[in-house]
């Protein structure tokens, strides 16, 4: 039933009952109540002396009020104990104990009226069957005795199971409930982490893209400004600078087909980049990267810049030990986007980059200085993501990266990475 009283698109039951079964239910018990204590009201008014008319109304308003036991079950106990001693309300009273105790009314008032109802059944069959003289005083208090207990225990403990059933069927339906909302809010929270890790993986593809990408073509757009510059007074230099283009141009294939064929073998996933301690890592294709760059490779990627044309040094402090794929990786990137933006944004300034191994931690540092004025800008585009990235590495593997520009004029990336 909706809050506006219709099931199924129809009016629902009237008054107080839940369902129309238990209005037709009701109204056929009280009709049969109804010929049942109008036939006892035509033998109480012959006893009493009354009108048979008197009677039989009397009979017919007893038992109508059975339709009112869902309402008010206790009013109609006491109107079956009231009209025990007319020998009235059989259906009555054995209903009217039923519903009492099926219902929600505390135990001991339905203790109480129930014993009150057995005394007076007992009371009313024990008056009754004295009056024969053959009759023996023993055999007539158990009679008696047997009559009550059979019309006033068995309604009530079939509407005690009945209550109790009722009450466990409710409770397991609201567990229930509980239990789909619970599961439905889960469902809910999966469908976010599922959403999320798919933004967090998208993302790191793209850091991934850019930062293979970004240098080797970087480097490709360096010597290819140079080969033009050079190209007509000095073949030879040309030829080298051609030459580099084209190593640098097939590196960067080379690492793009590896970082697509890790992409393709979803169900080979191998993990490298860490993640924060509060994040969950999910299985995917971006997990890969297990054969990334690593630290040894740096003096490599810093002769790669040497060769574009920048004066770059490499200054290295205390022993190098074999780290973790992702904190080699990270430091790694985060040198090679330090030296690309170099690229884009410093040329012809002197480059520093600093490596330094401590006890439980490796740091890095580009630092450049201001540039030199006569070096023409190689007119690269910059997507404001190099710094972004960097920070989200350093910081997903715990440590600490500060950026900013130096008091001589230049920039400085420094990022200090825990090992263990």
């Amino acid at each position: 039933m909706t809050s506006t009283g219709e099931v199924e698109g129809r009016a629902g039951p009237p008054l107080w009952w839940v369902r129309r079964r238990d209005l037709w239910v009701d109204v056929t018990l009280g009709g049969l109540s109804v010929v049942e204590c109008g036939w006892e009201g035509v033998l109480f008014a012959r006893e009493a002396g009354l009108p048979t008319a008197a009677g039989v109304l009397f009979g017919i308003v007893v038992g109508a009020v059975l339709v009112l036991r869902r309402r008010w079950p206790i009013a109609v106990v006491l109107v079956g104990i009231a009209v025990a001693p007319a020998s009235m309300g059989f259906l009555l009273g054995v209903v009217g104990l039923y519903t009492l105790a099926s219902s929600e009314v505390p135990r001991r008032i339905i203790a109480t009226l129930a014993s009150m109802s057995l005394a007076a059944t007992f009371v009313v069959m024990y008056l009754r069957t004295r009056g024969d003289v053959e009759a023996d005083p023993t055999l007539v208090v158990v009679l008696s005795g047997f009559v009550a207990v059979a019309l006033t225990v068995p309604p009530v403990l079939f509407g005690l199971y009945i209550g109790a059933r009722r009450r466990l069927m409710e409770s397991l339906q609201e567990r229930a409930d509980s239990l789909e909302r619970e599961l439905s809010l889960l469902a809910d929270r999966a469908e976010e982490r599922a959403e999320w890790a798919r933004t967090e993986e998208r993302t790191r593809i793209a850091r991934e893209m850019h930062d293979v990408v970004a240098h080797r073509v970087s480097l490709m757009v360096v010597h290819a400004a140079a080969l033009e510059a050079v190209a007509l007074k000095d073949p030879a230099r040309a030829a080298r600078n051609a030459a580099l283009v084209g190593d640098m141009g097939r590196q960067a294939l080379t690492e793009l087909r590896e970082m697509l064929g890790v992409l393709r073998a979803a169900g080979k996933p191998k993990p490298v980049v860490a993640r924060p301690a509060a994040a969950p890592v999910t299985a995917g294709p971006a997990r890969a990267f297990e054969d990334g760059p690593t630290i040894g490779e740096l003096e490599v990627l810093v002769g790669q810049s040497r060769t574009a044309g920048m004066a770059v040094e490499m200054l290295v402090h205390g022993e190098g030990a074999a780290y973790a794929a992702e904190v080699e990786q990270t430091a790694y990137r985060v040198v090679q986007e330090a030296l690309t933006n170099c690229h884009k944004h410093a040329p012809g300034a002197r480059v520093v980059v600093r490596l330094a191994h401590r006890d439980g931690e490796v740091a890095m540092q580009v630092e450049n200085g201001p540039c030199d004025g006569t070096s023409a800008e190689p007119g690269l585009p910059s997507g404001g993501n190099g710094l972004v990235g960097m920070r989200e590495r350093v910081l997903g593997l715990g440590g600490v990266f500060v950026s900013g520009p130096t008091d001589e004029g230049g920039f400085k990336v420094s990022a200090v990475l825990p090992v263990r």
